[in-house]
């Protein structure tokens, strides 16, 4: 046990306080303040011989020089164990009902609970037995917690290998006794708890290899999917002015994704966005597994009322907790909304403590963290040779829509895909509204190169001779660039759009995208004859009504292939007389 080691606040500014101290104080280390009965916990950000700078995660108006301050040998830790899910955390990981159960619904500062109650019991089964040899993250035994057998495994801080010397047998436990105790070849032991506690700034290690993601992740969005896919295990930024559908999007994302586990880090979002999630979860139904989608998520919530150095603590107690679900061998899915908010406080804190600043007063030092948050993203090969990732989906909120402020630039360096949000297209209600002239991916789609690159130059021409027809006019435009700028539209609206109110429409599988998309190909590379300009336009106007209708079929059902023959007949009366050849 160390000796208590203890300062004085010499200097306060708003949430930066100043200490002075006798004894070693480490860098990240957690301190408490003590004041008038209340405990302020705060974390150490910068040593300067006896002057020690904390960021403090509570409100701290009444603060006075010469309030103790007691440092804890503990660094910034989450508790990790079988009961996450379901849970709405704080950035301190306080579990906010039984907050707002025990102080009511103003919270009261100072007060912190455990994360995972004590007392609350657990059916373990044992995997490992005694004299198995185990390694950090090993699986020993596993507990169910809601849809999953969550596992129980080797502390992540082992070095080498260690031998079971004793584990428990089947039986309920709680989260304080040992279930198993471990020994190394210098005899050395440790007891494993259904709990650990893991620093959330230092990432989970304990995996054999971390391998180049390639699948795609399929999150039923057909634009993103098809032309700007996720990998299982990369990353991708969402950048969008204020009200772009960001929020929705990944609502939807999260809910109809092709993932085990959903990790939501609301950090400093507005109160009402938060409010819409915190109500809208616990009531849907995971269309899946039929039981309510809160059984698989962690929502980590700070709104942007609260101290603003509780928002970097959200973003990496989120990422902590989906690389524990990601060494079960699972695919978590991380969504940190906003990132721009985080950096923010950065900007802030990097103020009070007088650094040299950026650009836009931005620490010099914000693309090196955001490099450092989106690389704990992954896709790993673990110890006992199966694979979990996570994926982290960022959402940035730029001052006017500008892409160019810091920011943006700093995300779009090191994630691997870019769904940019259009205000424009948000307004004419194209939804979602990502931008397909300025979005991009690094990786690869389950749609072929050629059909991909099809799509994106009928996207470009038609926006191409959309510009054309706003200076000269529709009556300036030739008949084929116009039947050009049609298909481009007809993709757009019967693809790339989708209808979030539609059962059906809502979330588009992989078989049904390959079809659909192969499908909408032969269309636009169909040579179509038109007598003129409004003959085409109805055309297309009517192939659209029909396509909508299509979407809104359930898959490989009879209103479906009726639809799909009512247009097939459509488009082929339509053909022109060399493609109808070739066709036929």
């Amino acid at each position: 046990m160390h000796e208590q080691r203890s300062g004085t606040v010499v200097k306060i500014n708003s949430n930066m306080v100043v200490a002075r101290v006798e004894a070693p104080v480490v860098q990240n280390e957690v301190a408490f303040i003590e004041h008038a009965g209340e405990r302020l916990k705060a974390e150490v950000i910068r040593v300067r011989a006896s002057l020690v700078e904390m960021q403090v995660f509570e409100d701290t108006r009444g603060l006075r020089l010469g309030e103790k301050v007691v440092f804890t040998d503990e660094l910034l830790s989450v508790e990790l164990g079988p009961g996450l899910l379901g849970q709405i955390f704080d950035g301190l990981q306080n579990p906010l009902p039984q907050l707002a159960e025990k102080f009511g619904f103003f919270l009261k500062r100072g007060e912190y609970l455990e994360a995972l109650p004590d007392q609350a019991q657990w059916e373990f089964a044992p995997l490992a037995k005694a004299g198995d040899t185990v390694r950090a993250g090993s699986k020993l035994g596993t507990v169910p917690e809601k849809i999953f057998k969550h596992a129980i495994m080797a502390p992540f801080d082992l070095s080498g290998t260690w031998e079971v010397e004793r584990i428990s047998p089947f039986g309920r436990y709680d989260l304080k006794t040992p279930v198993a105790r471990l020994k190394n070849a210098e005899g050395k032991q440790r007891d494993v708890f259904l709990q650990q506690s893991w620093p959330v700034k230092i990432p989970i290690k304990a995996y054999a290899e971390k391998l180049r993601p390639s699948k795609t992740l399929v999150t039923k969005m057909r634009l993103i999917d098809s032309l700007f896919p996720v990998a299982l295990g990369g990353t991708y930024c969402i950048p969008g002015p204020f009200g772009a559908g960001k929020t929705v999007l990944q609502q939807l994302t999260s809910r109809h994704a092709d993932v085990d586990v959903v990790i939501i880090a609301a950090c400093g979002e507005r109160a009402g966005e938060v409010v819409e999630t915190l109500k809208t979860f616990p009531t849907l139904t995971d269309p899946r597994t039929g039981k309510p989608l809160s059984d698989r998520t962690v929502i980590i919530c700070n709104t942007s009322s609260m101290p603003v150095a509780a928002r970097e603590s959200s973003v990496y107690t989120a990422v902590t907790i989906a690389e524990y679900y990601r060494q079960m061998g699972l695919n978590v899915l991380l969504l940190a909304d906003s990132t721009s908010r985080w950096a923010q406080a950065m900007r802030e804190m990097s103020g009070r403590l007088e650094e040299i600043p950026g650009e836009e007063a931005f620490p010099a030092y914000l693309e090196s963290r955001i490099a450092s948050f989106y690389e704990r993203a992954g896709l790993v090969r673990l110890n006992d040779g199966s694979t979990g990732s996570v994926t982290i989906g960022g959402t940035v909120s730029p001052a006017g829509g500008n892409f160019e402020e810091p920011v943006t630039q700093a995300t779009l360096k090191v994630v691997g895909a870019f769904h940019g949000l259009s205000r424009s297209r948000s307004d004419a209600r194209r939804y979602p509204a990502i931008d397909p002239l300025i979005s991009w991916s690094k990786y690869p789609s389950f749609i072929s190169a050629g059909q991909k690159e099809r799509g994106h130059q009928v996207l470009r021409k038609s926006n191409d001779v959309s510009q054309m027809m706003k200076v000269i006019g529709e009556e300036g435009t030739s008949l084929a660039d116009y039947i050009d700028y049609l298909k481009g539209e007809f993709f757009d609206s019967v693809y790339l759009q989708q209808n979030a109110f539609d059962p059906v429409d809502e979330a588009t599988g992989q078989e049904r995208q390959e079809y659909l998309f192969a499908f909408i190909h032969e269309i636009l590379d169909a040579d179509l004859a038109f007598g003129d300009k409004p003959e085409a336009l109805q055309f297309f106007q009517k192939l659209r009504q029909l396509f909508r209708s299509w979407n809104s079929a359930a898959w490989k059902s009879k209103e479906f292939a009726a639809l799909e023959e009512e247009i097939g007949l459509l488009v082929e009366k339509k053909r022109g007389p060399e493609k109808e050849k070739a066709h036929a």
